[in-house]
């Protein structure tokens, strides 16, 4: 399984910002600066991961974005879920667009969506302040400046 680049960049968005000072704010550039990744991605994904609640924006001349939740309420296999589009591993997973002729008595997808239920299990069982344990040295990386 493999995520986007998309829930890829939602989760390092919310890393660094949970690596932050408490209520300093933060702008987009600064996060793709320290990432190298490209601005305009992160534009989406910081309107995407504010319209879910898990981050706050503030416009103006000071205003930046910031984490709306403690690291400790904000849940992997949540975030994760919220990201992705789909998770049909296989073709028999999607039902309109199943053309396996074997799927009715195959019991490959069975195996896939219980291994897809015990990676999400791992997932449901970290937050984000999981990820950020060890935030001294994730801030000598994420903020050089």
């Amino acid at each position: 399984m493999r995520l986007t680049n998309y829930t890829d960049y939602s989760l390092r968005m919310l890393i660094y910002l949970g690596s932050m000072k408490e209520d300093k704010l933060t702008s987009i550039q600064e996060i793709a600066d320290a990432y190298q990744i490209s601005k305009n991605h992160l534009m989406k994904v910081a309107h995407e991961l504010g319209k879910k609640g898990y981050i706050e924006t503030i416009r103006g001349r000071n205003g930046g974005m910031r984490l709306s939740k403690l690291p400790k309420d904000i849940n992997i296999g949540k975030v994760i879920r919220s990201t992705e589009e789909d998770f049909n591993l296989v073709e028999c997973f999607d039902s309109e667009r199943n053309a396996c002729i074997i799927s009715p008595a195959c019991h490959l997808k069975h195996v896939l969506h219980e291994a897809l239920s015990a990676y999400f299990e791992v997932l449901d069982g970290y937050t984000l302040a999981d990820l950020i344990v060890n935030d001294h040295k994730l801030r000598q990386l994420l903020f050089k400046h």
